[in-house]
């Protein structure tokens, strides 16, 4: 539900701190609701959260959103579109106040061809990133939308965050007029 990674937050606290001029990589803070990456247009850095929740989404020809996950403390963004050299395939937005560090796109490729430990720690999201989306594929094939609805409200709860019904609609797949039946169910 909130994808966090403590061991690239810290590869990327350690980056941070032996920098002598912080200029390689810088904090970058955007407030709720603002967008950290828009979806199709072209990648100028990559980041990795700090702290805060973001909510990667798609938006269809339609215009409807379809929210992928949300993604928290050591969540990198953007590092699929440099490796491929393409547009962005999805838009990132705030969903609490967001800090990031961030990195120009020529200091990330030099990070990837010089450093190993950079290179597990991608393979290993890559590797995590499949896991999730194959495991979330088949949840919601066993469970029903009220019960990931009732996970959802208990993230939201933990994480002292508030998801607008919108947001949670695209989460799950539905119309907000479903989840607002689903919501008056549940009470």
């Amino acid at each position: 539900m909130l994808r966090t990674n403590q061991a690239f937050l810290g590869y990327f606290e350690n980056l941070y701190n032996q920098q002598e001029e912080k200029r390689e990589i810088v904090l970058k803070s955007f407030s709720r609701d603002e967008n950290i990456l828009i979806q199709d247009q072209a990648l100028s850095k990559v980041m990795l959260i700090k702290e805060g929740i973001a909510k990667c989404y798609f938006t269809e020809e339609n215009g409807k959103e379809y929210i992928v996950e949300f993604l928290g403390n050591g969540e990198i963004l953007g590092e699929v579109e440099l490796i491929k050299n393409i547009i962005c395939l999805c838009g990132v937005k705030a969903v609490s106040e967001v800090t990031v560090y961030e990195t120009n796109i020529a200091c990330f490729k030099s990070l990837i061809k010089n450093d190993l430990t950079l290179n597990h720690l991608l393979l290993d999201s890559f590797a995590e990133r499949i896991i999730n989306t194959s495991s979330r594929a088949s949840y919601q094939q066993l469970y029903t939308v009220e019960h990931t609805l009732t996970q959802l409200l208990d993230m939201q709860s933990k994480q002292g965050i508030q998801i607008s019904k919108e947001d949670m609609a695209a989460y799950l797949g539905i119309t907000v007029r479903s989840l607002n039946r689903i919501l008056k169910s549940l009470k």
